[in-house]
């Protein structure tokens, strides 16, 4: 390795003056684009979509977790620019690396979109530089997939270029940890790049915790939201054994999570969604096979997670069959289609999946979402109604799906004729012991 070339990039990192691009303006891409930018580094978007690029470029904000004020300043500054392609990649000094890596329909990873990026970077590689993987992966793809692309330039990693992994962190809509404070993991398969990936998140990020190798640090991401999956899926599971039981959910779970000590909350809900719980397990559950391992909690938390859509139909006909009404004759409401509250983000959401579901039930289906206007589900086109505008005593029923902070679940109830409640918000109403509410809510 050439100490000059490290020496020349770490100095270039302190002094803000390296070039720094970034892969997908996506929701983990732009907020590490703008917040790089805002501590002075030239930073360079390269955006496959067009139209994304213009609105960077435009200070057009599409991403809620970006204040739309500091990315108008970083664009006016000429700090932040966004491109299409990879020709200005050889003028960076570090790239970091932030697409999707979705499923297939057949539950295997695809890693064709990290692929793409790597094959368009490695004709352009050159001494000196840095790059980062930081989408969610399976163990092995920085070391597997990334190096042997960028070395087939005749670089080596560790000694003309720089090579790491840093998962994104990211949780749509948390007010309170975002890309700065949230702790960062580094990891890389030679001290020279963990040392280097290192001191470039340090930059910007307040706490950094470097690990041994990149394997590690992706191991870190998918177990994390491993975890996630099979807590929730074992409440999940639980709400369906207390439907059988005639037991109430909340009740248990709320009176549990009094313990002090030896217990963390989850909730029950309609399935699991977005870009992380519903696909990340299952890029660990794809790579233990390779070492004849078979990851039985994570194959049994998609399983029941998956399976809670189609619980929720079965509620909603037992609901509709309560107060008798025929599924083809009943008229429903959805509350909420995005898969997290306060997003617009509906992607892999239950509450798609419920709807597919009753309308194969040919049930009478509306649904009203603040933050996702319109919907397309087989071909089938939705637009979210005005709630100001609605008599909501025109609905049999009344499903909320997904618990969006903007809406009157008091007024809600008391407009309503019956509510099937998947996300427990009703509980924390005032009147939720109430007689006329107890009649009217139905809990998950």
């Amino acid at each position: 390795m050439s100490d000059n070339l490290f020496n020349h990039l770490k100095t270039k990192i302190l002094d803000r003056t390296a070039v720094v691009g970034v892969i997908g303006l996506g929701y983990v891409g732009l907020p590490f684009a703008v917040e790089k930018a805002k501590v002075g580094f030239h930073v360079i978007g390269i955006e496959q979509n067009p139209d994304r690029a213009d609105a960077v470029n435009a200070a057009k904000n599409y991403i809620n977790d970006v204040d739309s004020d500091e990315l108008a300043a970083v664009v006016a500054s000429g700090k932040l620019k966004a491109i299409c392609g990879f020709d200005k990649v050889s003028h960076m000094d570090v790239l970091v690396i932030c697409v999707p890596t979705p499923l297939s329909k057949n539950m295997t990873p695809n890693l064709s979109y990290i692929e793409s990026v790597t094959q368009g970077i490695a004709p352009e590689l050159r001494s000196g530089q840095l790059i980062t993987l930081e989408s969610t992966t399976y163990p092995g793809t920085t070391d597997e997939v990334i190096k042997p692309v960028l070395e087939a330039s005749g670089l080596k990693q560790g000694q003309d270029f720089f090579l790491g992994h840093s998962p994104e962190r990211v949780d749509p809509g948390n007010q309170r940890y975002t890309t700065k404070n949230t702790n960062k993991v580094v990891g890389a398969s030679d001290p020279v790049s963990l040392e280097i990936a290192t001191l470039f998140y340090q930059q910007t990020i307040d706490h950094v915790v470097p690990v041994s190798s990149a394997k590690a640090a992706e191991l870190v991401k998918v177990f994390e939201n491993t975890f996630r999956a099979v807590n929730i899926a074992l409440v999940n599971e639980l709400a369906m054994l207390c439907d059988r039981m005639d037991l109430n959910v909340w009740e248990v779970l709320d009176a549990a999570n009094t313990k002090p000590f030896g217990i963390m909350p989850f909730y029950p809900g309609p399935g699991v969604g977005g870009h992380c719980i519903p696909i990340d397990p299952h890029y660990l559950e794809w790579k233990a096979k390779e070492f004849n391992f078979e990851t039985h909690f994570i194959a049994l938390a998609g399983e029941i997670n998956r399976r809670m859509p189609e619980f929720v139909r079965e509620k909603t006909l037992r609901t509709l069959n309560h107060i008798g009404i025929a599924p083809s004759k009943a008229k429903v409401l959805i509350m909420g289609v995005s898969y997290k509250k306060d997003l617009g983000d509906w992607r892999e959401s239950p509450s798609i999946d419920i709807v597919k579901l009753l309308l194969r039930d040919h049930v009478n289906l509306d649904y009203h979402d603040p933050f996702v206007p319109v919907i397309t589900i087989e071909g089938h086109q939705m637009q979210s109604i005005d709630l100001e505008n609605t008599t909501l005593s025109q609905y049999d029923l009344v499903i909320i799906a997904t618990d969006h902070s903007a809406v009157d679940y008091a007024q809600l109830v008391d407009q309503s004729t019956a509510i099937l409640d998947t996300r427990g918000i009703t509980r924390k109403l005032p009147d939720a012991q109430s007689a006329s509410y107890q009649s009217k809510i139905t809990l998950l």
